[in-house]
């Protein structure tokens, strides 16, 4: 091992870091172009066309598609309430779709060809969504694509450094910094082409970035790190042994992920029916043109990352004269600050219903920056709660759990967001405050019973399997 990781030291061709850290950045950029792209006209491509009557007849198996969707959320679905469900489904999905492909990265293909066939599952579902009646089979191929995609490449870079290598930390920093301008161009790019020159003119070049991902990806698989064996049953390792204060910490942990799922609801609405909402109710005329809604996406996305920067420079400057509050207590400060980005949006609301005018996008500029301080303390915070608070040797298994969070939360949101036209627009937004307040409260009962179960000193040196583990 330790030759292995002197191999690994020595290579510094991608700015001090190993050259398959630049061909992967490089590759997941493309990836998280061609899906933000896509989810950025997925609600407005549903609402405006697909699921409107002429459109949504040419749909391949939609009839039973639509009976098991209205199972779930109720019958007698509107075209808004069904994007919104459908949109929650598809989203959610996204979180579960990657346990499957990890078991095909681990047992069947490896991760180099389980990734690489991902990401032709998604170019091929980001084509077929240029066709009305390929629509499911193109949402079925680009879940299946995530699914084998974004797991394993995440841990293909964790993997490009030994146990020992302090570069791991701002890898995965370089790595995140690369997907958040993805995030911030492909609104703007795949959002006006969609809005502007026809939805499938977006997706489309959805689809040719998820090509040149691949190719980048194919390009660079000598730099990438040697495949892991084959885990078998026989070869597993055995199961830790789980103490009685261990069992308290995961039952605790899994009881507040549906908690969390409901305090997301705000952050998760800014794709679904917030975008329904900004077309109608937002300024977007200038000089005589129309700015593309799906433009607050990524104006939201740049504010996110500054947002992040200045939450952590703040709990750095708050610790120099102040203890520290420990993961949880930030992560209910986070909610509760939240809570407060869908009151600006009520009362935009309130203002529109009494003027019956527009309002101006600085409304919009203050809900992202309300919404995103708080988020940059809820979900990066609570992946190190559960990274640090999770029983020895089972790390990794408890960051899978906390990702169901997002699959409950995404299923949730797809039905609040169908309460948009049978609600007035204030209460609307309020209950989104309402229901992340009770969130937050919850949390702050947990924080106050359990606090010091789920905050063990940080004096504890790190195991190395949580770096693993959150890679």
């Amino acid at each position: 091992m330790a030759e292995t990781a002197a191999v690994h030291r020595s290579d510094k061709g991608f700015i001090g870091h190993p050259v398959g850290l630049g061909w992967l950045s490089f590759c997941e950029f493309w990836e998280r172009f061609s899906y933000y792209g896509m989810q950025a006209l997925l609600v407005l491509y549903m609402t405006h066309t697909l699921l409107n009557p002429g459109h949504i007849e040419h749909v391949w198996g939609f009839a039973p598609f639509r009976r098991a969707v209205e199972g779930i959320y109720g019958a007698g679905l509107s075209p808004q309430a069904l994007a919104s469900a459908i949109f929650g489904l598809y989203t959610g999905f996204v979180y579960l779709t990657p346990i499957g492909g990890g078991l095909i990265a681990d047992r069947l293909l490896g991760r180099t060809r389980t990734v690489a066939l991902g990401a032709s599952l998604m170019a091929l579902g980001h084509f077929l969504m240029a066709f009305e009646a390929s629509f499911l089979l193109a949402l079925s191929s680009l879940l299946l694509g995530v699914g084998c995609f974004k797991g394993n490449i995440s841990s293909q870079v964790g993997d490009l450094y030994g146990p020992g290598d302090d570069r791991r930390a701002d890898a995965f920093q370089i790595f995140l910094f690369v997907v958040q301008i993805a995030v911030i161009v492909s609104p703007f790019v795949c959002g006006t082409l969609g809005q502007v020159y026809g939805w499938h003119y977006g997706f489309g070049a959805a689809g040719v970035g998820m090509l040149i991902g691949l190719g980048i990806y194919l390009t660079g698989r000598a730099h990438f790190p040697a495949e892991p064996p084959r885990k078998t049953d026989a070869a597993a390792p055995p199961r830790p042994r789980l103490t009685r204060a261990d069992a308290g910490k995961i039952a605790i942990l899994i009881a507040i992920l549906p908690v969390l799922a409901v305090a997301m609801v705000g952050n998760q609405e800014i794709s679904n029916a917030y975008l329904i909402w900004g077309e109608q109710n937002y300024q977007l005329v200038f000089f005589g043109k129309t700015m593309p809604i799906t433009w607050i996406l990524s104006f939201g996305s740049i504010i996110s990352a500054g947002t992040i920067v200045v939450s952590v420079a703040f709990w750095r400057w708050f610790g120099t004269r102040w203890t520290e509050p420990d993961e949880i207590t930030k992560v209910t400060v986070g909610v509760m600050l939240g809570s407060t980005a869908p009151l600006l949006l009520a009362a935009a609301s309130t203002i529109i219903a009494a003027t019956h005018t527009r309002v101006g996008l600085g409304w919009a500029i203050a809900f992202e920056v309300v919404n995103d301080l708080g988020f940059a303390n809820v979900f990066p915070v609570a992946i190190a709660l559960y990274s640090r608070a999770a029983p020895k040797g089972l790390t990794g298994l408890m960051i899978g759990f906390f990702y169901l969070h997002l699959f409950m939360g995404n299923l949730f949101v797809g039905w609040v967001g169908g309460l948009l036209e049978k609600m007035p627009a204030a209460s609307f937004w309020l209950l989104h405050t309402a229901l992340m307040v009770g969130a937050a409260l919850i949390l702050l009962v947990v924080r106050i019973t359990a606090g010091k179960i789920l905050a063990p000193s940080y004096d504890v040196p790190v195991d190395e399997e949580l770096a693993e583990a959150v890679a």
